[in-house]
């Protein structure tokens, strides 16, 4: 028996190319292609856990048409030469041993290479322009801005035919579809759009003249490769830049193009311009409403019925997938990170188990790992960073069937827990709170979390599928450890919350930003928070949303306040700003705090030295974490010393990631 989900997963035949569903993996840059461009083992076994889940076409980001030209992440594939075909086979061989297509997303990025990456002589566009990341570039540098050059009418056929030749290296490798990437301010859409384009000649002006490039283009990767090939066209829906192509221009340009492509892939915003100004448009964070860019492809749609769309953004579950699909807004739906959270997903839902989907926090864990650069691995899925050793993502194990103790009942527990039970171990995870979960709860208490509390559940329900013990309410004593003989012991005791050292910060009024939140202290109406990071600002925003009045109090500048904001929430740092002006809370950077009054909290305004009184009932406190190590180190010889591992904020104060991939990594190793 079939599952409910039967637009996701209705089959489709696209010029005698069979496709099983309608799942793509939208395109990671997985930074696991070797120094010369070619795909690894690495890279083949990485990608293999999507293609083992159930999807249906794999699609690998920013593959290079010619590395000398176009090259903006450090390990990124090359398909210039055919040296590159042979390699490519392992990718295209190993997606048909799962019914499922491999393909390539092919670029060229224009302008947006670095001088210092690829030349001055060799970074191009439709315009010769100085760009506003060129323009920073060259001030960060201490250098001149260097323009990009004009294409000549020459250079335009030579780059339309390494196109062509990349698609054509694809065919021969073993592939049957391909997307061009025609989006994000990259190559091809800096000659469709007016924002870049300022020719005179056939490539510019009118619209219609402006896609002639991206025509010519596919008109010749048919040429090479065929009627039995699929073309896939990435588009911004809208590039959102005042100067940009916005959607109505897009429908107009897509009427041109559609003769020439086959499907249509609809994302919105520009990729590195501008300083990653327009980033969230196409890689959307927590803050930001899922499924955000299916409108434009919904519109598309509407205009070209007889053009199949894929939409891309946000889409975080197959319930979602299943309403755009069904309800005619899109043909194909795209997801990268949340296929990187449960490569199973597909599989999970096709087996009407829904509830066992692992969520994505849409934390840019992985997209963060690009810019290091790092191969590009998931918080909540630590099985994505052992993709190259643990076959067919089986724990493996373990040879010798331990007792094992784990403390604390927070992710890095709950994950030691869960891999210590499929390495075959008698598992006790002991847990002093009545809940599991640990600071995720907190966290997941903000209306506008909601990965979060989609992980959260998740996350507490994963013991119970498991024959471990859990005692609730129950503090792992030294005695307590010593008297059951474990033979291992993973201590994951987690984190406090950091109090500053000033005159009233006891009094009843004053708490821990999540336990406010969480309703376990109480809220007055005239708030003041302590700390300007990710946990205060969410605090700050969720009780303004309640009606409560707000302040928000910082130590540090505004700058350096939000460099530390970036350090630890990545981009969704960028919205905070926005949200919080929206929502008229003020932020007092440069204050420190000196006093806590029944009334009042006493300030020093650091520029001026300044006292500043600001009244409230309430106080909140959100400056950071420190690590329960003492508490962990009085647990270290309750079993064998070299069998004793502390993970997760225990031993260094970070994030999920940490906590899930050191929790996972200890008892990978038991």
């Amino acid at each position: 028996m079939g599952s409910k989900f039967t637009h996701v997963f209705e089959p489709i035949t696209i010029r005698g190319v069979d496709f099983k569903n309608r799942i793509c993996l939208a395109p990671p840059s997985p930074n696991l292609a070797s120094e010369e461009g070619y795909v690894t083992k690495d890279f083949v076994n990485f990608f293999r856990m999507f293609a083992r889940g159930g999807a249906c076409t794999l699609f690998v980001g920013n593959c290079s048409i010619d590395i000398t030209e176009c090259k903006d992440e450090a390990y990124q594939l090359n398909l210039i030469s055919d040296n590159g075909i042979l390699p490519l086979t392992w990718y295209a061989d190993m997606a048909k041993e799962y019914s499922c297509h491999a393909s390539l997303e092919i670029n060229h990025n224009g302008e947006n290479s670095a001088p210092e990456d690829v030349g001055a002589e060799n970074r191009y566009s439709s315009s010769s322009f100085i760009s506003a990341t060129e323009a920073n570039r060259a001030k960060r540098l201490g250098r001149d801005p260097i323009p990009c050059k004009e294409m000549t009418h020459e250079k335009i056929k030579e780059t339309v035919e390494k196109y062509a030749m990349a698609a054509y290296r694809m065919k021969r490798a073993g592939m049957d579809i391909v997307m061009v990437h025609g989006g994000h301010g990259n190559l091809i859409s800096q000659f469709m759009s007016p924002m870049y384009n300022k020719r005179t000649d056939e490539y510019g002006g009118s619209t219609e003249n402006r896609a002639r490039f991206a025509i010519e283009v596919c008109k010749s990767i048919r040429e090479k490769c065929g009627e039995n090939f699929v073309i896939e066209m990435r588009i911004s829906g809208d590039e959102i830049a005042p100067e940009g192509m916005r959607v109505e221009e897009t429908i107009e340009m897509l009427g041109y193009l559609k003769p020439y492509i086959d499907i249509a892939h609809v994302s919105a915003g520009i990729h590195s311009d501008f300083d990653m100004k327009y980033y969230r448009n196409w890689c959307q964070n927590f803050m930001m409403p899922r499924g955000f860019n299916v409108h434009y492809a919904e519109k598309i749609k509407k205009a070209h019925p007889d053009l199949l769309v894929n939409t891309v953004g946000s889409i975080t579950s197959l319930e979602l997938a299943e309403e755009i699909i069904s309800s005619g807004k899109a043909d194909f739906v795209s997801m990268m990170r949340p296929l990187l959270a449960d490569p199973d997903m597909p599989r999970k839902y096709a087996n009407n188990k829904p509830e066992d989907r692992r969520p994505c926090l849409r934390c840019d864990a992985c997209t963060g790992h690009l810019f290091i650069p790092k191969p590009q691995y998931c918080a909540v899925n630590p099985m994505a960073f052992f993709s190259r050793d643990l076959t067919d993502g089986i724990v493996p194990k373990a040879p010798v069937k331990k007792k094992v103790a784990v403390v604390g009942g927070g992710p890095a527990g709950i994950t030691a827990l869960t891999t210590l039970v499929d390495r075959g171990h008698d598992v006790t995870l002991y847990e002093q709170s009545g809940a599991l979960g640990g600071n995720v709860i907190g966290a997941a208490v903000p209306p506008f979390k909601l990965d979060c509390q989609d992980y959260l559940k998740w996350l507490v329900a994963q013991p119970g599928k498991t024959n471990a013990k859990v005692l609730l309410n129950t503090e792992a004593t030294k005695e307590l450890l010593d008297k059951e003989n474990y033979d291992a012991l993973i201590i994951a005791v987690g984190a406090d919350p950091v109090f500053p050292d000033v005159l009233g910060v006891n009094k009843p009024h004053v708490s821990w930003a999540p336990d406010a939140e969480c309703g376990k202290a109480p809220v007055g109406n005239d708030i003041v928070v302590v700390g300007a990071g990710s946990v205060g600002l969410e605090a700050a925003i969720e009780f303004k949303r309640e009606g409560k009045n707000v302040t928000v109090i910082e130590l540090l500048e505004e700058g350096p306040a939000m460099m530390a904001l970036f350090k630890s929430a990545k981009m969704v740092a960028r919205e905070f700003p926005t949200i919080l002006a929206n929502e008229k809370v003020p932020v007092k950077y440069g204050y420190e705090l000196t006093e806590i009054k029944d009334d009042k909290v006493v300030c020093r305004m650091l520029a001026t030295g300044e006292t500043v009184e600001i009244p409230c009932d309430t106080v909140l406190i959100a400056i950071g974490m420190k690590s329960r190590i003492k508490a962990a180190h009085a647990l270290r010889r309750c079993a064998p010393e070299t069998e004793v591992h502390i993970v997760g904020d225990a031993v260094e104060v970070g994030n999920i990631y940490d906590a899930v991939h050191t929790g996972f990594q200890a008892a990978l190793h038991l």
